[in-house]
């Protein structure tokens, strides 16, 4: 495992319609900084390289956020951040927001720059961080999510057939806003898991639940009852109830071996998937979590 992702807050200055993990600035769930450390010490023993932070809007919580960079830099870790950039009203002021984030350690930053976010703006907040970011030696990352279109693919015969364009992976929020309209295909096509290394995982998100996402809420368990390292030791795909039967058959066998009867079709592997599991929560608690990331109430969660 290369990477260990900290969902550092699920709170978010905005509400896209595009979240797969339907965060808000309603939304529960931050770490606390002896949370982080004790994570980071678990990522040590795993051998981990790169540690990021993100949310939600990491930036939320800036100290929390600060010291957690120079936490991870100082145990030998690479650092990143993934931000929406809200704070960035001039360069001068993002300079002074980034800097202290460069001086702890922070060697990567991940901005998302796209309509979801700005509309048609002609210059955003995150034009204005990327600049500040290279004033400081940083090259930042932009993070353009394309909104999802319907158009034609060439067929046999000229005729073409409806598919589905755009970078939007439909679970969360997006399972529920953007699929109106969408060219769809028989629930059955959907036999494999396009996105998710799910059999031997490079990266995982963790929230301060003490959820391991292997795939955005689908958790391995629960790092606050296992540790870190020891869980991911004893993770094994093919006996896990969610990503077992998705390692077999994708979306369409999880389907079949859970004994749901989906909708006829589907946009894609991830609305499929996404669907059938938010109709089995109740069934698979501590393995669908949290309740809040499939927009239902989260606050048995609670610590």
């Amino acid at each position: 495992m290369n990477g260990i992702h900290f969902l550092l807050t699920y709170q978010c200055t905005l509400e896209c319609d595009h979240c797969f993990l339907y965060c808000s600035p309603r939304s529960e769930g931050t770490f606390s900084l002896s949370q982080i450390k004790s994570v980071l010490q678990e990522a040590k023993k795993m051998g981990v390289e790169w540690i990021y932070y993100e949310g939600g809007e990491p930036f939320l919580y800036y100290p929390l956020l600060k010291e957690a960079v120079s936490t991870a830099s100082r145990m030998g870790f690479k650092v990143g951040i993934v931000t929406n950039s809200y704070f960035a009203h001039s360069e001068e002021d993002a300079v002074l927001w980034l800097k202290p984030l460069v001086v702890a350690g922070l060697d990567d930053l991940n901005v998302s720059n796209d309509e979801f976010h700005f509309g048609d703006q002609e210059q955003t907040t995150a034009d204005i961080l990327a600049a500040a970011a290279r004033i400081l030696g940083l090259e930042p990352i932009e993070i353009c999510i394309e909104a999802p279109a319907a158009s034609l693919t060439a067929a046999e015969g000229g005729k073409g057939e409806p598919v589905v364009g755009g970078s939007t992976r439909f679970q969360g929020r997006a399972a529920d806003l953007l699929t109106e309209g969408l060219p769809r295909r028989p629930w059955e096509e959907f036999n494999t898991c396009p996105y998710e290394e799910l059999v031997t995982p490079e990266r995982v998100h963790v929230d301060s639940f003490g959820n391991v996402h292997i795939c955005q809420g689908i958790s391995a368990g629960n790092m606050w009852e296992k540790p870190l390292a020891e869980l991911m030791e004893s993770y094994r795909a093919e006996e896990h109830p969610i990503c077992g039967p998705l390692v077999r058959n994708g979306p369409a066998g999880l389907a079949r071996e859970l004994g749901i009867q989906p909708e006829p079709e589907y946009v894609d592997a991830c609305h499929l998937c996404y669907s059938i599991r938010r109709r089995v929560l109740d069934t698979y608690p501590g393995v669908l979590e949290p309740r809040q990331v499939y927009g239902t109430d989260n606050r048995q969660q609670k610590a």
